[in-house]
């Protein structure tokens, strides 16, 4: 398996995390300050681990 495609596969999962538990913070806000702040940065972080790690897994080719 190429190391690019392992790296990809662990963004992906990374931003899948990070997804999830920006959902479970949506879902458990009170309307602090504090928590609309971790919402937006643990989803934009998720999204772009996630965009980055799918884009990385397509675009490699195998070589075997």
């Amino acid at each position: 398996m190429n190391v690019k495609r392992i790296f990809g596969s662990i963004l992906t999962l990374l931003g899948i995390v990070g997804l999830i538990y920006a959902a479970y913070v949506f879902a458990n806000t009170g309307g602090q300050t504090k928590d609309i702040k971790s919402l937006i940065i643990y989803g934009i972080l998720g999204i772009v681990f996630f965009l980055s790690g799918i884009s990385l897994v397509r675009n490699t080719k195998d070589e075997s």
